[in-house]
């Protein structure tokens, strides 16, 4: 008996055209914003405001502002300061990890993980900022002349390691994300008919002509760039969490830290590339090009991730009753049936439990479950930090310096606040760039099942050659450029 296998689903779906990639995706960078677009700006405003004003008055009156004691010296402000850096991992990954593995099912999410990765770095970096109280006197952190008393000096600091792990992270990350935008800069350059746009986009573009040394050199670069960037996923979320493990507090000092929370970053990061896909594929109309396919795989690592957090989870309870040291055990007992039990029981349902039904096909392959699912993980994300760090501060080996947080307006402000800087800042880029990488998607068309190697309807700007004409380029690079595109 003869066993033919199943045909993959299509990457790309609609029968699409070179020209109808380039004509679908320039369509929302040229056309005025819809009214979905608007609507979804003037939220993100609102909470860009109320972050403004939250900002003000924490640097005004001092981060007395906010719920910190001499107890629980750290609460919201780290909290979300991990958090943030946890959801700009999937972008790192995406882009450089699958990049290596030759995965062309991240063409169409890349860029705005990317984006998503940049963005959020932004966010988490407000948080060390304002906790300094008086940002303005930053300057004396830096090594500057030994009478500033320089914290630099500390080198077995991992809040050190953290100022060289994050600005290296961010760093490469935006060469990453802007190198890639480049091609696409072009087209959009060479469409443009107002003088302001052809100027801008020009500029942007930086001369690019799409010839095959170009072509050649784009994707050295990529390769590179990707190869630099694969150590970020793992070190990065590693030094975040020696700022815990280094300690001497009973449920921080713990060696599993580093593969925990690389594992659920890469977690809370994939469930919010799927909030943003899911939407961004509805208001820019872009079905044919982020499937279903792409959400059930984007799933799947949510699953498997989750179910390694999940494992996580239980071997911190294990470990804590093996060591016999008691300190560690009211830790972890005091976590799930003292004060914040209902946190702990937030993070548990919404990392752990939720997370299971992403087994079922059909929930898998469902926009509904997904986009559910993607908001539940981050709010279990969000809690599995604030369990962490309160927990394991509000109750110390002193009963008589016991205390309890409770978060102040500030602190919920500054916290939304960043949630909307995060959205504007996205929402723009969604308007203004394109949200999908035109020239990678032009690649991996004849790789779909319903339309083939056809270049029907479009020239031959980004078109995917059947051989290499030039040394060092890949037979899959595109090699030709036509500026009438």
């Amino acid at each position: 008996m003869q066993h033919v296998s199943a045909i993959r689903e299509p990457l790309i779906t609609g029968g699409k055209t070179l020209h109808d990639v380039t004509q679908d995706i320039c369509y929302q960078v040229e056309a005025k914003p819809n009214i979905r677009w608007i609507a979804a700006m003037s939220v993100s405003l609102f909470f860009l405001g109320i972050f403004f004003y939250s900002v003000y008055r924490t640097l005004w009156y001092g981060i007395g502002e906010w719920g910190l004691n001499k107890t629980v010296g750290w609460a919201w402000d780290i909290t979300n300061f991990v958090w943030w850096v946890g959801i700009g991992h999937a972008g790192t990954l995406i882009s450089a990890v699958l990049l290596l593995f030759r995965q062309k099912w991240r063409s169409s999410i890349n860029r705005a993980a990317e984006a998503m990765t940049i963005f959020a770095v932004i966010c988490a970096a407000m948080f060390p900022v304002l906790h300094m109280g008086r940002p303005w006197l930053a300057f004396y952190v830096f090594p500057l002349q030994n009478t500033l008393g320089s914290l630099w000096v500390n080198f077995n600091s991992p809040l050190l390691w953290d100022v060289f792990a994050i600005s290296t992270y961010f760093t490469v990350s935006l060469v990453f994300w802007y190198t890639g935008l480049v091609p696409d800069f072009a087209t959009i350059r060479d469409r443009a008919k107002g003088p302001i746009a052809k100027f801008s986009y020009s500029m942007l573009s930086f001369g690019w002509t799409g010839s095959a040394k170009a072509w050649s050199r784009y994707e050295t670069v990529s390769l590179i760039l990707a190869g630099v960037s694969t150590p970020l996923v793992l070190s990065v979320h590693t030094i975040v969490s020696m700022d815990f493990a280094t300690s001497v507090v009973p449920g921080w000092h713990t060696t599993i830290f580093p593969p925990y929370f690389v594992a659920g970053a890469i977690f809370s990061g994939f469930a919010m590339v799927l909030t943003l896909m899911l939407i961004t594929r509805v208001v820019f109309k872009l079905e044919d090009y982020i499937t279903l396919e792409h959400i059930a795989l984007m799933n799947k690592i949510m699953m498997i991730t989750g179910s390694i957090v999940g494992v996580a989870y239980i071997t911190e309870f294990f470990i804590a009753w093996y060591s016999q040291v008691e300190f560690e055990q009211y830790a972890f007992i005091n976590r799930a049936t003292g004060p914040y039990w209902w946190a702990y029981l937030s993070m548990m349902s919404c990392n752990v439990i939720t997370p299971q039904i992403v087994w079922f096909r059909r929930v898998r392959y469902s926009i509904g479950w997904t986009f559910l699912l993607s908001i539940i993980v981050n709010i279990g994300m969000w809690f599995e930090r604030f369990v962490i760090i309160v927990t394991s501060l509000h109750r110390d080996y002193l009963p008589s310096s016991w205390a309890m947080f409770s978060p102040t307006l500030i602190d919920i402000g500054v916290y939304v606040g960043t949630l909307g800087l995060f959205f504007t800042l996205f929402l723009l880029f969604a308007k203004f760039f394109p949200v999908i990488n035109m020239a990678e998607v032009k690649t991996i068309l004849k790789y779909t099942v319903d339309n083939g190697p056809t270049y029907t309807g479009d020239h031959a700007h980004h078109a995917p050659a059947t051989h290499s004409v030039t040394p060092g380029v890949p037979a899959s690079a595109p090699v030709t450029y036509d500026k009438h595109d």
